[in-house]
């Protein structure tokens, strides 16, 4: 009966002290660590703070609604803050952490993958060699729901999700958050320039509008990393359908599956031959639609499986109009069964049943996923010194997402023309079938319609994907690219004047 009795007497109070020791799992709202590293970049040893934390997000009376995660480089040994550009990064989705350029691309340290973008074991960092800390200091963001960042409910009632989760209320609360790290950071001296890949350039492009006559803080350059155009997304198949016949080119170039024509030669030899065709004869074509003799249609289709790899039977089927979906399941289905990845053609999947109009997953998504999701955990909590029990979401809901009223592009080309200080770079990979490298040159061209403001844009072509810095080659590249955008942005003591 004792022994009953101490074996309850233990159970109660060792429920009672869990009881009192449990916790919520919840982010702090406003909160810094700032670790101090070394990292060698271009031959050259570079000293920095890594400052990582939470930062709020207030309503119009002051009330702290949500909390934004962040991570800030800044070179220790720079000098003056002033002639110091800072680089703000998003990533896109909507609704994806601002994981995959921070350790992949322009941060101090970049994941343990092969020299082509695939997942290699152990998990990890290194040290960036291409890296552009050494010339600007560099801020990566994650809006609300992506990484760490969430809303703060108050007395049990939800935040509004219309607060957040659209293009203008994205662009809206991201824009104020961003003048308060520029306030406490004291960073209103410095050039500055918006980063933003995928969804990421939508939002920056409308970043630099709202910034500018809402924030009163000017860009001195914008940079689209394989950017989403809503614009071209929701148009007709004579545009959006005609344009990407190039990537189609790209990625059966890529596999081999051009005619030997083709397939001889440099895939930079062989992307004008399908850009012309595409603008100069396929768009025309689709523009007729239904009024287009058979003939014609069968001419259209044999000069598009020329350029795709597709058969012209498959083509006709779709009435010329083949979707993006169709050409990732079938290019490969009769050589290998493979199917081909969305944002990275290079990558190669196994569907269960060769039958289908579309792939089973992504493969290079998931190829993705493997490796970065261990390496930021780790990197976060054991480099940076940030812990918490909260999940970092590599993809957080943001859903149902508000496309309305979407003025971005022309955000852009206002706040460009408003500031003669402010250039634009494309940068888009070859083997990309989301937003592909065409669509991008599209937007650059439909981004100014008078060429005008053509010479303060620029693209640049990378041999890989969606995320082109994966690839080694790229990563060397796409940052010197940047370097040398960063330094053309630069006034040298000219004025902003037309």
């Amino acid at each position: 009966m004792d022994k009953l009795k101490s074996t309850f007497l233990f159970l109660v109070f060792f429920c009672a002290d869990m009881f009192l020791f449990a916790q919520d799992i919840e982010i702090p709202s406003d909160t810094t660590v700032v670790t101090n590293h070394n990292v060698t970049i271009k031959g050259q040893k570079v000293s920095y703070t890594a400052t990582t934390g939470t930062q709020p997000v207030w309503d119009e009376n002051g009330k702290a609604i949500a909390t934004l995660f962040y991570t800030y480089y800044k070179r220790s040994d720079a000098g003056n803050a002033a002639k110091r550009p800072l680089v703000i990064s998003f990533n896109g989705g909507p609704g994806s952490a601002s994981v995959w350029m921070h350790v992949a691309y322009t941060g101090p340290k970049v994941l343990n993958i092969d020299e082509e973008g695939y997942p290699q074991q152990p998990y990890g960092v290194h040290d960036n060699q291409h890296s552009i800390l050494d010339v600007a200091d560099i801020v990566y963001v994650n809006p609300v729901n992506t990484a760490y960042s969430r809303t703060i409910p108050s007395s049990g009632e939800e935040v509004k999700k219309e607060t957040f989760f659209g293009i203008n209320a994205d662009i809206k609360y991201l824009a104020s958050w961003l003048n308060t790290f520029v306030n406490r950071h004291n960073r209103w001296l410095s050039p500055k320039f918006l980063i933003g890949e995928s969804y990421g350039g939508t939002r920056v492009s409308g970043l630099a509008l709202e910034l500018q006559e809402m924030q009163w803080m000017y860009l001195n350059g914008v940079i689209l990393v394989s950017p989403a155009d809503y614009k071209f997304f929701e148009s007709d198949p004579a545009i959006s359908s005609a344009l990407n016949l190039p990537y189609f080119t790209a990625a059966a170039w890529y596999h081999k599956m051009l005619p030997e024509a083709l397939q001889q030669k440099d895939l930079l030899e062989v992307l004008p031959e399908s850009e012309d065709y595409a603008l100069n004869q396929l768009m025309p074509a689709l523009a007729k639609g239904g009024s287009l003799s058979r003939e014609e249609k069968e001419q259209v289709a044999q000069k598009m499986s020329y350029f795709s790899g597709l058969s012209e039977k498959s083509i006709m089927e779709h009435n010329l109009n083949v979707p993006t979906s169709f050409f990732w399941k079938d290019l490969l289905k009769e050589s290998s069964g493979k199917t081909i990845g969305r944002l990275d053609s290079r990558y190669l999947g196994i569907d269960k049943k060769l039958a289908g109009t579309s792939p089973d997953y992504s493969p290079e998504l998931t190829s993705w996923l493997h490796s970065f999701t261990p390496a930021i955990n780790y990197y976060i909590r054991e480099h940076l010194k940030f812990k918490t029990d909260i999940k970092y979401n590599m993809f957080g809901n943001v859903h149902p997402w508000d496309r309305r009223d979407n003025k971005t592009r022309e955000g852009l080309r206002k706040a460009m023309a408003q500031n003669p200080y402010l250039n634009v770079l494309f940068q888009s990979g070859y083997y990309d079938g989301a937003t592909t490298y065409f669509n991008a040159k599209y937007t650059m061209w439909q981004l100014d319609p008078s060429g005008v403001l053509q010479d303060r844009m620029s693209f640049k072509g990378y041999r890989s994907g969606h995320m082109m810095y994966l690839r080694k080659e790229d990563l060397a590249s796409a940052n010197q690219d940047l370097r040398d955008f960063i330094e053309k942005s630069s006034p040298k003591g000219k004025a902003a004047k037309y």
